[in-house]
């Protein structure tokens, strides 16, 4: 079984369209499991009005007080019973198909050990994927590191992972701090297992201007513990190649020049590229202030 994994802040106006389409779904080997990260709306009534249905699937609800993203996760994975966990957030949607295709894909992995799960497209309503789909063709074996740095893939993608392998890697939480970046997980798991990409659409997405990804700057900085813990597995891997270190060098500045502790974390080479990072920095506040 597959859990559908979907945390939630305060979107009870948009989280029956996700639900609509689980209502759709051709295959129904699945849970959905909801954490709600402190919404103060009718989230809670809307959820146990919906376990109220017959539906196919069971939901599973639970509460935690608002610390974010990445610790609702922690707590997700937690309660899952499914073998296979697939984040889905609260303002996104699947297609009819997407968890028959993804049960397809998941039976012809090889039991060999080296694989987290599978990865596909996240697409617009519209059907075009966020990513440079044009490059994945056909099904690839890689990391989630090699498909950035070796095959140029940029944009978000649709990630089923084994439900253990996650279990391995849990966020850290730091107190006061309400954001960690995915990419905190997501690269340790590169490091030690691969996952197959396929050219199958899986994740319908529409990005809300109370999402994440529109505050990610000011999330970097409001959460600095956080990003010195993201930047500082990727200066230390092996993985990552020289190109991509001296990006992340430069964005690192970017978002904690103004923070102590960055300074004394930072690998001494990362100082050359400490200017550009100011000038970067500057330029957002600039922006914001005009």
């Amino acid at each position: 079984m597959i859990t559908i994994f979907t945390p939630t802040y305060n979107r009870a106006y948009i989280l029956p369209q996700l639900y609509k389409s689980l209502q759709q779904q051709q295959d129904k080997s699945f849970e959905w499991l909801i954490v709600d990260d402190g919404s103060p709306d009718h989230t809670e009534e809307l959820v146990k009005r919906w376990q109220q249905q017959t539906n196919g699937f069971p939901i599973i609800y639970s509460k935690q007080p608002n610390g974010g993203k990445h610790r609702a996760i922690n707590k997700g994975l937690a309660q899952a019973r499914g073998e296979w966990f697939f984040i889905v957030d609260s303002d996104d949607w699947l297609p009819a198909d997407a968890i028959r295709k993804i049960v397809q894909h998941i039976q012809s992995l090889p039991s060999d050990g080296r694989f987290a799960g599978i990865c596909g497209f996240r697409a617009n309503k519209e059907g075009r994927p966020f990513c440079n789909s044009a490059t994945i063709t056909s099904v690839i074996d890689c990391s989630m590191i090699e498909i950035r740095q070796k095959y140029h893939i940029k944009g978000d993608m649709a990630e089923v992972f084994k439900t253990d392998i996650l279990r391995q890697f849990p966020f850290p939480e730091f107190e006061g701090e309400n954001f960690v970046n995915e990419a905190v997980m997501w690269n340790q798991i590169a490091e030690k297992y691969i996952l197959r990409y396929v050219p199958e659409v899986l994740y319908f997405c529409e990005y809300q201007p109370d999402g994440l990804t529109k505050s990610i700057r000011q999330k970097y900085r409001a959460n600095p513990q956080g990003t010195i813990c993201l930047y500082k597995a990727i200066f230390a891997s092996c993985s990552f190649n020289k190109r991509s270190k001296i990006r992340f060098a430069i964005l690192y500045w970017r978002y904690l020049c103004f923070y102590k502790a960055a300074y004394k974390q930072a690998p001494k080479w990362t100082f050359l590229f400490y200017p550009l990072g100011i000038m970067l920095c500057l330029y957002d506040y600039i922006r914001r202030i005009l």
